[in-house]
């Protein structure tokens, strides 16, 4: 994807024109709005976006960020303007121009918003082009216009809901309340807020400092984040960052970098080791364990994933960075909660001395990345993934050596999918220990960020990490 979602709307669309012939904002509007039509429909916005022409999806994509972060309070404001819910490519047209047209003045993201009245004129003439929302233009045009007239009292009148307030649906407001009842709020308020592009260094071929005065000579202004870390001022497509065809580095959050040097930890890595990363794709965490371990003769790794297109995924990400030809790595297509189908067959039945499980989970962690995760999920998600994540831990806790340990880490902010799993796994297996752990980190973004255990700066997004130790067998 060659636009970040740090990108404001303004600069994207300038970008977008400037790259092609100028594109008129309603036309932006009207594909911006089908692609919140499929959101609320169940689907991602990465996987919308797909389906959005090349020439406006830079423009697209950042409007959609923009309107996600703001949407409860769009709909909040729609429902005051509208004693029904219009049809879905009626209410999302209405509900982008509010999102993107409460504030009069620079946005808290820094973006510069369009002139009021050029917004109604161009959302209206993009319901005019489109023949499922033309009859209801006049309708658009009158709601727009009484926002621009009534706008003062329509938003004090919406100032006190919640969802209004905070962009987030009321269950997830309520549950970060009850995990967090101190950080509930830096949480909702770092979700909105737009994720810093961060690297990792291949410390194969080349160490954070070099790659920092290589980005100095260039004059790309950057700063180091923990070991391997590198915070961008600025996104940019990844064929724009230096080194990046050639595998000096990789786009992963901060948080994220932690998992491999985690688990590696108190390991020999001059001994033999078989690593097991039971849910890699795309691979970043698979790549990160062979940078530091790989290069050791004799330490693999063997990443699953139940999905074919995705371990291609993770073949493509290692041939970039050069470590498949090493040959410390196995990139399997297999169901980690089902061993019996490959650990004897792929793995000669051979315990292994690390797990990394990156396990399914909501993804709360990493909304101000995703903002469409925030709409997509159910307050019913939560159980159904823990059910999930709890049978991966006793699936594979059986495969850990005794001695060896299991990285358990998701990318949640819900206690149900962090602690919470841990203590009841704890409980019914007398074997394992609990290894000093960072546990819940929760998203944190510029000045604002507090430092964690070995990530620096902590600009991050949310993650959970738990170190479990497996007790040796008694002589």
């Amino acid at each position: 994807m060659t636009l970040s979602s740090s990108s404001s709307p303004a600069s994207a669309a300038s970008a977008a024109s400037s790259a092609f012939a100028p594109i008129p904002l309603w036309r932006q509007l009207q594909a911006t709005a089908t692609v919140l039509v499929a959101i609320r429909a169940g689907q991602s916005a990465t996987t919308a976006l797909n389906g959005v022409e090349t020439s406006l999806r830079p423009g697209v994509q950042a409007l959609v960020f923009h309107v996600l972060r703001g949407l409860g309070q769009a709909e909040a404001l729609r429902r005051k303007l509208a004693n029904r819910t219009p049809p879905p490519p009626v209410d999302a047209l209405l509900c982008i121009a509010l999102a993107l047209g409460w504030r009069e003045e620079r946005g808290d993201d820094g973006g510069l918003f369009y002139d009021p009245f050029t917004l109604v004129d161009q959302a209206v003439e993009a319901a005019k082009r489109n023949p499922a929302t033309r009859p209801q233009a006049s309708f658009i045009n009158a709601c727009l216009r009484r926002f621009l007239r009534e706008r003062d009292a329509l938003l004090e009148a919406v100032a006190g809901e919640p969802m209004a307030t905070w962009n987030h649906p009321r269950w997830w407001i309520d549950r970060l309340r009850q995990d967090h009842p101190r950080r509930w709020r830096d949480i909702l308020q770092a979700n909105n807020t737009h994720a810093p592009m961060a690297l990792r260094v291949n410390v194969q071929k080349v160490s954070q400092a070099q790659y920092l005065r290589t980005l100095d000579a260039m004059n790309i202004e950057a700063m180091p984040v923990g070991a391997f870390g590198i915070l961008l001022d600025q996104a940019r497509p990844v064929q724009d960052i230096p080194g990046f065809l050639d595998g000096q580095v990789s786009v992963q959050d901060a948080g994220a970098q932690m998992a491999a040097p985690l688990l590696l930890r108190g390991l020999d890595l001059s001994q033999p080791l078989h690593i097991l990363d039971a849910c890699a794709a795309p691979g970043g965490k698979t790549a990160h364990l062979l940078e530091l371990a790989g290069a050791q003769a004799h330490a693999h790794v063997t990443a699953l994933d139940i999905d074919p297109v995705r371990c291609e995924r993770i073949h493509q990400n290692l041939d970039r960075l050069g470590l498949q030809a090493q040959g410390h790595v196995t990139v399997m297509a297999a169901d980690a909660r089902a061993p019996e189908t490959w650990w004897q067959q792929q793995c000669g039945g051979v315990l292994f001395d690390a797990i990394l499980l990156d396990a399914p989970c909501t993804a709360s962690g990493i909304v101000r990345r995703h903002p469409d995760v925030r709409w997509l999920r159910r307050e019913s998600d939560i159980a159904q993934l823990a059910i999930i994540q709890s049978g991966l831990l006793a699936t594979l806790w059986p495969l850990v050596k005794p001695g060896g340990r299991l990285l358990y880490c998701t990318c949640s902010v819900f206690r149900a999918e962090g602690d919470a799993q841990i203590e009841t796994f704890l409980a019914h297996n007398t074997d394992a220990v609990l290894l000093p752990s960072p546990g819940h980190l929760l998203p944190q973004s510029g000045a604002n960020a507090q430092a964690v255990p070995d990530n620096g700066r902590g600009d991050h997004d949310g993650f959970f990490y738990a170190l479990l130790h497996k007790r040796p067998v008694p002589a």
